[in-house]
């Protein structure tokens, strides 16, 4: 058996400096900490996070102790929210993550519309596009094109920024962005910014590359974790055989004995050790 490990699979740079913050700060707090959100999507690194004295919470109002701020990132009125509240925040929002916060910020202040590109009920494209201002959209599929589109023209503007969610898969970003382009005409001023991080366009590229050339792609990560559905849908293109797994535990052993040629990527919230 022949098993190929992608290179770039794994916690990216934004989610090591998060976690690594996390665990000193935890350190240096003898009541614990309270985090907004999973503060990764994978739920055993949140697990052992709680086993050192991490809560998680779904609303800022349930805070009673510090508050980190989990990777994604939160919408700009829960920020407003917390200092009106006195809450004190850690904020480890991914650094990629908070530069589109201003990006975005900039551009609306300057009149632009801007068209995110992300899933919708992702917490990262929740978290940007409330700092887009009244004139953006999100578009998740072609399927929204036309409604974002809709939304343009009514809006008058002339400057358009499209901008991307960090893990949001580059073959749709190109696609899509080149049909906005293609269908306004040359009165419109048009600003791309592909913000899809590095690590999440290596890590597809490489998972393409890989389920090329194997009979079996098994990809690990948190089943609600964007960038590892993507990877799944990526490798789907090119092998028949994808299997989505957390854990070990979710392995069929008796399968896999089955294909010679087996490569495996991991998402971005997925520790070394559990491949």
């Amino acid at each position: 058996m022949n098993i190929v490990v992608g290179k770039n699979s794994g916690f990216c740079a934004g989610v090591k400096y998060t976690i690594t913050k996390t665990e000193e700060a935890l350190k240096n707090s003898s009541n614990g900490l309270d985090c907004l959100g999973e503060i990764i999507h994978n739920k055993q690194v949140i697990k052992d996070l709680e086993s050192k004295g991490l809560r998680i919470i779904d609303s800022i109002d349930k805070a009673t102790n510090k508050v980190i701020i989990r990777a994604h990132g939160i919408s700009k009125d829960i920020y407003n929210l917390a200092d009106k509240k006195n809450i004190h925040l850690i904020d480890l929002t991914c650094p990629n993550v908070l530069k589109i916060h201003k990006q975005v910020e900039d551009f609306s202040n300057k009149n632009y519309f801007i068209f995110l590109f992300g899933v919708k009920k992702h917490p990262e494209t929740i978290g940007t596009i409330s700092f887009c201002g009244i004139n953006s959209c999100i578009i998740e599929c072609k399927n929204d094109l036309e409604n974002a589109l809709d939304h343009l023209y009514k809006s008058g503007l002339k400057n358009v920024l499209i901008i991307s969610q960090t893990t949001f898969s580059i073959s749709l970003f190109d696609e899509m962005s080149k049909l906005i382009t293609s269908t306004l005409d040359s009165s419109y001023n048009i600003k791309i910014a592909n913000t899809i991080c590095n690590a999440t366009n290596l890590r597809q590229h490489e998972a393409e590359e890989i389920a090329k050339i194997v009979d079996l792609m098994i990809i690990i990560g948190g089943k609600n974790s964007s960038n590892t559905k993507k990877l799944y849908e990526v490798s789907s293109k090119h092998c028949k055989n994808v299997l989505s797994i957390e854990t070990k535990e979710d392995l069929n052993i008796d399968l896999i004995k089955n294909f010679e040629n087996i490569g495996i990527m991991a998402g971005a919230s997925t520790p070394r050790i559990y491949y």
